[in-house]
């Protein structure tokens, strides 16, 4: 016999429950030894004999973001009255009820987040619920604005994705997974079909089809291009300029180009500098852009068609851009002191003027080993835009090791003939023989050699050093140089001193001679001196007469001259005079045409308006006898005609046809002097 206190049971709380012996629970379920089962309720419980608690089951509570996912651990039915089966699995929303506490054959798997799609997201559910049933091995489409909860067994491909959102320069490249009908374009796709989706748009994809690849339109440039593959044909091409979209059955192709080709293009060498060495680390480049070189000034690049078996010569400065089967022809020369093989690698050669330095080692005929550092200038003959002398230029692939080994050549024949003394004291033109020939008919040395293999021409050659190889002539060399400036230093002592006594003797017979001539001058001034002291004691004597004959000739002078120039005034003085009389009397001429100008102006005007009067005035006097009553007068006879115009005041009339023109000014006259 045992004591049991009753449980208190909270909100949101139940009992788990087990049968001792087979009864009837508090709700009047029968029970069977061992069976568990939930009891929910409020206030305190009190098990029966026939029961036990096994623990206090907390509940979930619900809200709308969230779900719990349960699994049926054996057939029962759960609290919504459904009947569940061992495995099953199903969730419970806020929508059904806001508390849940899992039964005894209930598993708890965990919460579940409702997914939340914006109207510009979507999302791809894999074996999604239909009417209850779950679609295994399908896709469906959703998007926003909604939410909802995956229901077990269900899953989201790729997450949630954004809403296709295409620009007009913008294109997705879309592939059929299944057939179906398209219709969007109102086409029957197949499995495999390819096709593109343009924009300005909005586009989420059908679960019939994929997104391989999202498109933009790729801008170039005048001089860019990019290579394109068709992928059925497998045919690549180079599209150059404007402004170019894939199409669905087109791939961008990268062109593989040789490592050496990808640093030249990267660094842009300077044309001065093209027979350096230098290996800088490339720049990352895209090899699906059409490669593009800009070939120096003066310089020519050879570019090779391996589809066309034909090469192309192009010139600086100039851009050249190869296509998809081009490759720039890779020129490998020899380089260092002496030279050695393939020492420079470069795409492109300069056509000079530019210099080569070699090393050569000679042997005189007397057995002298020499080590010559010679300097080379040379230019390739060569018109720029001349197609045939440039393919030319790459007909010998190391031109400067083969220039290089023929003069050095040349050089030791020459001095092989030739002793040391000979050549250490001849030894430029020797040297300049050896290379460049000696003329037959003028007998000099030519100023050129040319290659006519590649139109290389030498112009000049510079002797920067001559050293002995072996140690001992070096030492026998060294010492006839001192012995030489030795002797040179003596001889130039020797001469020196025999230059300073003779201009010693010269500067004493110079200043002996300067004495003599000195007192000779001397002397001579002494004679013009005496000269001049008789010559001022004659003009003594002579001066007084002289003098004042002189005056009186100038007072003469000065009288005529005074005389000529007051006769001078007068004449002046007559021709203003004159000139003033004359002025005075054009001046009055000119006054009296202008007033006699201006009195007819004023008569004329008087004229005009005394006839304008006696126009008005006979214009009144018409009108105020009136059209019918001068009518009158032209029927009446000459006495009614003589009273009329005596009643008018008119001594006289006269009459016209209005057609011939009449001079009133004079008829008026006429008329007024008849009168008198």
């Amino acid at each position: 016999m045992d004591e049991r206190a009753a449980t208190i049971m909270r909100p949101n709380t139940g009992l788990l429950l087990r049968a001792r012996n087979a009864c009837v629970d508090r709700s009047g379920v029968r029970r069977q030894a061992g069976e568990e089962w939930l009891h929910i309720g409020k206030g305190s419980y009190l098990p029966s004999v026939h029961e036990e608690i096994l623990s206090i089951v907390q509940g979930k509570t619900l809200t709308e973001t969230t779900a719990l996912h349960l699994e049926a651990i054996r057939n029962f039915t759960d609290l919504f009255e459904k009947n569940r089966k061992a495995g099953e699995q199903w969730m419970v929303s806020s929508d059904s009820t806001e508390n849940y506490i899992p039964g005894p054959h209930e598993k708890f798997l965990g919460l579940v987040d409702r997914v939340v799609l914006t109207p510009s997201q979507f999302c791809v559910v894999l074996d999604p619920w239909r009417d209850g049933k779950q679609m295994l091995g399908q896709r469906e489409i959703r998007r926003g604005q909604c939410s909802f909860f995956l229901h077990p067994g269900e899953s989201l491909e790729c997450g949630i994705q954004d809403v296709f959102i295409l620009t007009t320069e913008e294109a997705l490249l879309m592939t059929a997974n299944e057939a179906f009908k398209d219709e969007d374009f109102d086409v029957d796709r197949k499995p495999g079909d390819r096709w593109m989706i343009y924009g300005p748009k909005e586009y989420v994809p059908k679960v019939e089809v994929s997104v391989l690849e999202r498109r933009r339109s790729i801008p170039l440039d005048e001089n860019e291009g990019i290579y394109v593959r068709d992928t059925k044909s497998g045919h690549v091409r180079a599209v150059i300029g404007g402004t170019y979209m894939l199409a669905p059955d087109e791939e961008l192709w990268a062109k593989d180009v040789p490592q050496l080709v990808l640093e030249k293009i990267s660094a842009q060498s300077n044309p001065k500098d093209w027979m350096e060495k230098r290996r800088a680390a490339p720049l990352p480049i895209d090899m699906t852009r059409v490669v593009a070189y800009n070939v120096p000034h003066n310089s020519i690049v050879q570019v090779y068609d391996y589809k066309s078996k034909k090469t192309r010569i192009v010139f600086g400065p100039n851009l050249v851009m190869l296509g998809p089967d081009e490759q720039f022809t890779i020129i490998r020369l020899s380089g260092g002191k002496p030279k050695r093989p393939n020492v420079i690698s470069t795409v492109f050669l300069g056509l000079g003027p530019d210099f080569m330095t070699d090393i050569v080692t000679v042997e005189t005929s007397d057995h002298a080993r020499l080590s010559l550092q010679l300097s080379y200038n040379w230019f390739f003959d060569c018109k720029a835009g001349d197609v045939v002398d440039g393919a030319k230029v790459f007909n010998v692939p190391d031109f400067v090791g083969d220039v290089c080994n023929a003069i050095a050549s040349r050089i030791r024949g020459a001095v092989a003939s030739e002793s040391f003394d000979m050549f250490h004291k001849n030894s430029s033109s020797i040297i300049r023989a050896a290379v460049f020939g000696i003329n037959r008919e003028t007998n000099e040395i030519r100023d050129r050699l040319t290659f006519p293999s590649n139109g290389l021409v030498i112009t000049s050659v510079d002797i920067q050093s001559v050293e002995p190889v072996d140690t001992k002539t070096r030492d026998a060399l060294m010492k006839s140089v001192q012995l030489a400036i030795e002797i040179t230093t003596k001889s130039q002592e020797a001469a020196a001193r025999h230059d300073a006594e003779r201009g010693e003797q010269e500067a004493k017979g110079k200043l002996e001679r300067q004495i003599i001539d000195d007192k000779a001058k001397a002397e001579k001034e002494r004679f013009n001196l005496l000269a001049l002291q008789a010559e001022s004691a004659a003009i003594e004597s002579t001066g007084a007469s002289k003098a004042e004959a002189k005056a009186q000739a100038a007072a003469v002078q000065i009288v005529g001259e005074s005389e000529v120039k007051q006769a001078q005034f007068k004449a002046q003085a007559q021709n203003i005079a004159m000139e003033a009389e004359l002025l005075a009397q054009q001046s009055k001429q000119h006054a009296e045409l202008e007033f006699k100008q201006q009195l007819n102006t004023i008569e004329v005007g008087k004229m005009k308006q005394l006839a304008e009067i006696e126009v008005d005035k006979f214009q009144k006097s018409v009108h105020a006898i009136g059209k019918e009553t001068i009518a009158a007068m032209a029927r009446a006879g000459p006495e009614m005609q003589a009273k009329l115009l005596k009643g008018l005041g008119l001594e006289g009339y006269f009459l016209t046809d209005g057609n011939s023109p009449i001079n009133l000014m004079n008829a008026a006259k006429n008329m007024t002097g008849s009168t008198v």
